[in-house]
């Protein structure tokens, strides 16, 4: 195990050429990262992406084929029980007893973790509370609504006050109201110094809460930087126009073709490009549109979505790739 002085003490997880693989498929082929202590690193991309697979490596879930990884100067294969006791993890999915209540299962994390009942009990109180879950302290598990559980989960992984924290895709299952709350926890914690290294295929939850976003596709990390820097690869603002006719769409294009930096798209009715500058955009598409005698049904100036993100950096959209999402489930 390298000590924290040769990984730098300001470094929480540092990932050196990991490789793993489920049969024939490739998860992850050779990821770099490196994450900052008391920051927020966002593992952005579709599913089957790799990005449960590397949350798995380094909270020693799996071990990798190949390269190495530390978090807190631990190894996660070598270090792995001591490791354990010094992280958080939130899966994709619930892993709470359904059986208990929702106190009984944030006491029992507690006592787990050595607390003494009366302090694990205060604690789950304490956590119930921050999770909006204090009313529901007594119900078993079985009855929580999917969001219900998906926040004790979350409570679960906070018990023992980790300085890591990894969430896997954190507001699966939640309504826009506990979206939102969890983030401001998020926040929270961060503020504090913790460390978190959170997977989601949002944009805007990357954008709210990451210091640096690293984008991951196909087992590989294709690009990082601050979300303002991934959107700058993306055009910052996509232009898109409906037509009337669709006859018209090359035409259309050749007329927008001068407010953007590559060349518009058009399939259809519809006419898609980033543009360079959002002050103004609209009334300049309008106005070149206009004088190229082109019929407008709509159109629309917005952020990037993932799925820009990917076309820009890959050549396709964000899609789901069934076949390695299932083995990442199943490993």
């Amino acid at each position: 195990m390298p000590p924290l002085e040769r990984m730098g003490h300001e470094t929480a997880i540092r990932v050196s050429g990991v490789f793993k693989s489920y049969g024939s498929v490739q998860a992850l082929a050779g990821v770099d990262l490196e994450v900052a202590a008391g920051s927020v690193l966002a593992l952005l991309g579709p599913n089957g992406a790799g990005k449960t697979t590397l949350v798995r490596v380094l909270t020693t879930l799996l071990k990798p084929d190949a390269g190495s990884a530390w978090v807190l100067g631990c190894d996660v294969v070598g270090d792995a029980a001591q490791l354990r006791e010094r992280i958080g993890l939130a899966g994709q999915y619930a892993a709470i007893d359904e059986n208990l209540t929702g106190l009984e299962n944030l006491t029992m994390v507690g006592r787990l973790y050595g607390a003494s009942r009366r302090r694990a009990k205060a604690r789950a109180r304490e956590l119930l509370e921050r999770f909006d879950l204090l009313e529901a302290a007594g119900r078993p598990a079985k009855t929580y609504s999917g969001g219900m559980r998906r926040r004790l989960d979350l409570a679960a992984a906070l018990v023992a006050k980790p300085p890591v924290l990894f969430l896997d895709e954190p507001t699966t299952g939640l309504d826009p109201r506990s979206r939102l709350s969890l983030w401001e926890v998020i926040e929270r914690l961060v503020a504090e110094g913790t460390t978190v290294l959170l997977t989601t295929q949002y944009l805007d939850e990357a954008d709210r809460l990451a210091n640096t976003i690293a984008v991951i596709d196909h087992g590989r990390v294709i690009a990082e930087g601050t979300a303002d820097e991934l959107k700058d690869r993306v055009g910052g603002q996509r232009l898109e126009v409906s037509l009337d006719d669709p006859a018209q769409a090359q035409i259309a294009a050749a007329a927008l073709a001068p407010m953007s930096d590559e060349t518009p798209a058009w399939e259809g009715t519809a006419v898609r490009l980033s543009v360079r500058e959002r002050s103004g955009a609209i009334v300049e598409a309008v106005h070149r549109l206009s004088e190229a005698g082109v019929g407008v049904d709509d159109l629309v100036l917005r952020r990037p979505t993932l799925d820009d993100v990917f076309l820009a950096l890959t050549g396709h959209v964000a899609e789901d790739a069934g076949e390695p999402v299932e083995r990442e489930r199943a490993a």
